[in-house]
């Protein structure tokens, strides 16, 4: 065992559950059981792996106790019938194979179950009408997205009367005694995140005068009966917790940390044998969306995970945005007893082994982009960017050693994912880059948002471990190729970035999105030469011959100092790369506009990251213009139309076009002309960012090797 990690690696209790660590697969909704709610090979197939992977604890997420009536999404697990006991049960007995213990969420979706509203048209369960929500978040929709989003018809609430309420404490009792035949190990209530039982407790949305509304304890005795009910279905002995929210942010008179710290007690009191410390959030503000049980900022929840533990004496179950390291000093400390992880491992399954191992260094890592999560606005099966088996577990199955000879060319993040599948298949492997550094636009990506880089670091140490023989400042010739005979090639070599045809373009101070990362990875151009004073080429000459500007993270600190723009910046183009780029200047003191033809902004980056990073802009005041028409750049400014038709001039020292990129095969049917098998991956099949470059990559891989 890693004497690092010891406090996460060491046996922990749970009731009479006992664990082999202290690391617990968060519950999830992953959207990955059957249409029918049953469990099939997708979802045995998710929790399988994280059981291989070395998990103490997996949380089975969002057991429905009255599907369909509850159901927040498509392909929700459900419980509410004996006729789901087969597959649960399945899917247990898989857990355990591994060493793993399982719960189930039980679930019931309330006021957020706009699926079953929508698809079942049946009511969302209420304590009462609930105050409308005032908020942005549906405004950072694409169009496609909302479409998905939007319920079918407008749902109708059901204020539950005392006899709805009874029918609830017995479907979650029904629910435990099912889960408990099916061979779980344990029972989480999910009473957080605004569903049916955190609507009784939160003073926002309970304004009930009976015995169900008022004071907290009031507002708590539907959770304290469903505990007595599911304690008189389970027994005493059989391990059973609760998910409470610590507060609920944007909610003014919503749950606090002085109601979590109550509610606990009372939940302790009532025979609990844990509390898992989650919060919520206005949902109708999309920043929220990642600041509360989902957080963007490390350690959001970990606070008032504290604040509790020093006041129960069950076990405290911690989450949101914690590193291995931090995580290890929480539990040494004192302030909660295990860590809940949900998107590190979708990232890495495996990771509590690697840390046993103490090959921490080969955890995949989650670079937190959201896409997990956005997958369920969108009501799609779990995925993710940086892990493209994710939510396809079931269908994976070990390369064949083939013993053949392929060249990969592109050490971008698709080239290197596709060159170490290749060789860790026992493939020789050549991996060409015609640059002299790895990552191609990674690295820049890294720059704008630093937790790329984790990724490219983990990528670059990988190749670097693998057998992957690899070509810096290399072209895939004819002759190359014909000297290396490959079997196969995957041309992984990234998208064309063409300068728009904009009036103005070839002025002086217009740079492209090549010519930014240029400038700020201290690659020389033509088009830099021109562009650029002696003073930054000079500089470029220097970062580049010393090695100063391999470190992202020196390129960062100086560029809050020194760079070669002015003050005023008007970027072109509010997709992904045009909206980091704002970010990364606006915190350096620029003054940015960012126009974008297209209605809306933030195209290429996941919902949830959108709804982040664009609010963050606009609060500090960067101007976003959606639908932008007439585009001309002139010598100290730009002028365009906005989607009203009112014209708009606005000063540029600089302006930075970043739009026009699009895939590119120019290469791969030139190599294909030459009688080579030819896969295409990443953004040069068309632009896919990170996790279409990931994901494209296994896919080429597995078709040439599967």
């Amino acid at each position: 065992m890693s004497a690092e990690y010891s406090r996460l690696l060491s046996p922990g209790r749970i009731g009479t559950m006992e664990l082999r660590n202290r690391m617990v697969v968060s519950a999830m909704g992953v959207i990955l059981s059957e249409a029918d709610g049953t469990v099939g090979e997708r979802m045995m197939g998710f929790h399988e792996a994280q059981a291989k992977g070395g998990a103490g604890l997996i949380v089975s997420g969002v057991v429905g106790v009255a599907w369909p009536v509850g159901a927040v999404v498509p392909h929700q697990t459900a419980i509410s019938d004996d006729r789901y006991l087969a597959g649960l049960s399945e899917m247990v007995k898989r857990a355990h194979c591994h060493g793993a213990k399982i719960a189930a969420q039980l679930h019931h979706g309330g006021l957020v179950a706009g699926y079953s509203a929508g698809e079942y048209d049946v009511p969302l369960w209420a304590p009462s009408y609930p105050p409308a929500l005032q908020g942005d978040f549906v405004s950072y929709f694409l169009p496609e997205e909302l479409a998905a989003f939007a319920p079918k018809k407008m749902p109708t609430i059901k204020v539950l009367e005392k006899a709805d309420i009874d029918v609830v404490i017995a479907q979650f009792a029904a629910g435990a005694r099912r889960a408990k035949a099916a061979g779980f190990d344990g029972i989480e209530i999910h009473a957080a995140h605004g569903y049916l039982l955190s609507s009784f407790i939160s003073p926002k949305t309970n304004s009930r005068t009976d015995d169900y509304g008022g004071p907290l304890e009031n507002r708590l005795r539907l959770l304290l009966e469903v505990i007595a009910a599911i304690r008189t279905e389970v027994g005493a002995d059989y391990p059973l917790w609760c998910k409470l929210d610590a507060w609920e942010a944007g909610k003014e008179g919503g749950i606090t940390l002085q109601d979590a710290i109550a509610a606990a007690k009372l939940v302790e009191a009532a025979g609990v044998d844990a509390i898992t410390v989650s919060s919520y959030h206005n949902a109708a503000v999309g920043k929220l969306h990642s600041g509360s049980n989902i957080p963007h900022v490390p350690q959001t929840n970990i606070p008032a995970a504290t604040a509790i533990k020093a006041e129960v004496a069950i076990p405290v179950i911690a989450s949101g945005r914690v590193e291995m390291e931090d995580a290890e000093r929480h539990i040494a400390n004192g302030q909660y007893d295990f860590l809940a992880m949900g998107r590190k491992v979708l990232a890495d399954p495996s990771l509590p082994n690697k840390l046993a191992e103490a090959k921490a260094d080969l955890i995949r890592p989650c670079v937190y982009c959201y896409t997990c999560v956005s997958a369920i606005y969108s009501q799609d099966p779990v995925r993710c960017a940086v892990n493209p088996q994710t939510g396809l577990e079931w269908q994976h199955k070990p390369h064949r050693i083939s013993g053949q000879t392929y060249v990969v060319v592109g050490a971008g993040p698709g080239g290197m994912e596709a060159a170490c599948q290749l060789a860790e298949a026992g493939n020789r492997v050549t991996l060409i880059e015609k640059s002299g550094r790895m990552g191609g636009t990674l690295r820049f990506a890294s720059l704008a948002y630093p937790a790329n880089e984790r990724l490219l670091d983990w990528l670059i140490a990988r190749v670097k471990r693998s057998s992957v023989e690899v070509r810096l400042n290399t072209e895939a010739t004819p002759e190359l190729l014909a000297a290396l005979k490959p079997d196969a090639v995957i041309v992984a070599t990234g998208g064309r970035r063409d300068m728009p045809d904009l009036v103005g373009n070839d002025l002086p101070h217009v740079f492209s999105g090549d010519d930014m990362r240029n400038l700020l990875l201290a690659q020389s151009s033509d088009a830099l030469k021109r562009k650029t004073g002696s003073l930054t080429r000079l500089a470029t000459k220097i970062g580049a011959a010393t090695g100063l500007t391999d470190n992202l993270e020196f390129v960062r600190k100086v560029s809050h100092t020194w760079m070669p723009l002015g003050h005023k910046i008007v970027i072109i183009g509010g997709e992904l790369v045009g909206v980091e780029l704002a970010e990364f200047l606006c915190e350096r003191g620029r003054d940015v506009t960012v126009i974008e033809p297209a209605s809306h902004l933030g195209r290429g980056l996941t919902l949830v990251r959108r709804a982040r990073l664009l609010s963050e802009l606009m609060e500090h005041g960067v101007r976003l213009h959606g639908g932008v028409t007439d585009i001309a750049i002139g010598k100290t400014a730009v002028t365009f139309g906005d989607k009203d038709g009112k014209a708009h001039t606005v000063a540029a020292d600089h302006v930075i076009v970043a739009m026009g990129a699009s895939g590119d095969t120019a290469l791969a049917e030139r190599i294909s002309a030459l009688g080579y098998r030819v896969h295409v991956a990443g953004d040069a099949k068309g632009i896919g960012y990170i996790e279409g470059a990931i994901r494209g990559a296994s896919e080429a891989v597995d078709e040439l090797i599967a």
